[in-house]
């Protein structure tokens, strides 16, 4: 939301909770592989969030296009 820009109400509804394995331990992969993410987290979402909303924009501008006579 913060990175939206969006305020929203939560609300917890009772229900499954799902798989609880995913969730990310980088641990292995930075053993094994000798990787380690090189941005933060939240530096990664803001970037991948900005993506999707100029995807999601292009698409709203293409069907505009596509719609006219």
């Amino acid at each position: 939301m913060q990175i939206a820009g969006k305020k929203l109400s939560l609300r917890h509804i009772k229900g499954p909770l799902g798989v609880r394995g995913r969730n990310s331990d980088n641990r292995l992969i930075e053993e094994k592989l000798s990787w380690r993410p090189s941005r933060p987290l939240e530096e990664g979402l803001e970037k991948t969030y900005a993506w999707v909303a100029q995807q999601v924009e292009a698409a709203k501008a293409s069907e505009l296009v596509g719609a006219r006579p």
